[in-house]
């Protein structure tokens, strides 16, 4: 990771404002309060991992605060927070949450009004991720900020592990590995969300919980050809006709979700340099399609091209 600022050397009484103007430069208006008489100290260093932006923060008792009125004088950008902490404790609030985070836990933050207060010593890192998927695989984000995962086991640790594994060795990736490797990070929070969102589910978010627990079976298990609607009802421990109105209300169908995934899958291979060796039937059998036609057809009437043919433009694309 390369250092974007380091207030050591800066002198002791200017340190907390240059450390509000390169947070201001990087997010955006935000309103920061220094909390100690002790003088500020800070560090931040970032990477960026394909499409992933990392931020390795370093402070000590600040208050960041995200308001309505900061909101409209900022870019907004399709993209959610989360908040690995390393070392130290800090405070998260939002859509009505607090979340005290200690180390090792995870916690997300929407691009809404918040609040995030840090300890003395707080150690984080910053992911900044695209909230399409999230949004695809567990719903609104006001069901899961401010919401803390990872302390009790399960995928928490392994997120961490990971993604300070990743920082140290991202510089000697190539850039489609880069990618990849950005793209499993973002699996591991949404399973991590997804285990802590399924723990004392609210009653009213229990259909919720259900589509999501669907929705991560179905992203789990694409390459079975017999997945179809009756398997996944049972394979989450409900009626089908139950499943099916979960969906309804959402504005979804079980089959056309399912189908949509196996073509999502397929275009993301045919599309990645990486996987350029791979023969288009085994791309199409490994995205669950029974046969090669099959496919075709159903990519054809989806992206207007064969799979070879998408390939091959995709191809061109890649500098």
């Amino acid at each position: 990771m390369h250092t974007v600022l380091s207030t050591r050397e800066a002198d002791k009484t200017a340190r907390f404002k240059l450390w509000r103007e390169v947070l201001y430069d990087r997010m955006g208006p935000i309103e920061l309060s220094h909390l100690c008489d002790e003088p500020f100290e800070g560090l931040i260093q970032a990477a960026d991992v394909g499409s992933l932006r990392i931020t390795r923060i370093r402070e000590s008792c600040v208050r960041s605060e995200i308001t309505a009125d900061t909101l409209r004088r900022r870019e907004r950008t399709q993209t959610v927070f989360a908040l690995i902490q390393l070392a130290g404790r800090s405070v998260n609030i939002q859509d009505g949450r607090e979340a005290v985070q200690t180390a090792g836990e995870i916690v997300v933050l929407a691009d809404r009004p918040n609040v995030h207060v840090s300890g003395v010593n707080d150690r984080s890192l910053v992911l900044e991720l695209p909230i399409a998927p999230l949004e695809r695989m567990l719903g609104p984000t006001r069901h899961f900020t401010a919401l803390t995962f990872g302390s009790r086991g399960g995928t928490g640790p392994l997120v961490r592990t990971f993604f300070e594994e990743l920082v140290r060795v991202h510089e000697k990736l190539p850039a489609s590995s880069a990618e990849r490797m950005a793209g499993v990070g973002i699996d591991l929070i949404m399973a991590g969300l997804a285990e802590r969102l399924a723990q004392e589910v609210p009653r009213p978010l229990h259909g919720t919980v259900l589509v999501q627990r669907a929705k991560a079976y179905v992203a789990a298990n694409l390459s079975d050809p017999n997945l179809d609607p009756p398997r996944l009802a049972a394979a989450v421990g409900v009626s089908l006709r139950r499943l099916q109105e979960l969906f309804h209300e959402r504005g979804q169908h079980i089959s056309d979700w399912i189908w949509q995934r196996r073509l999502d899958a397929a275009v993301e291979r045919l599309a990645d340099p990486g996987c350029a060796h791979i023969p288009i039937g085994h791309v199409s059998y490994g995205s669950g399609f029974a046969n090669q036609a099959h496919f075709a057809r159903r990519f054809k009437a989806r992206y207007g091209l064969s799979p070879s043919a998408y390939r091959t433009a995709a191809r061109a694309k890649t500098p």
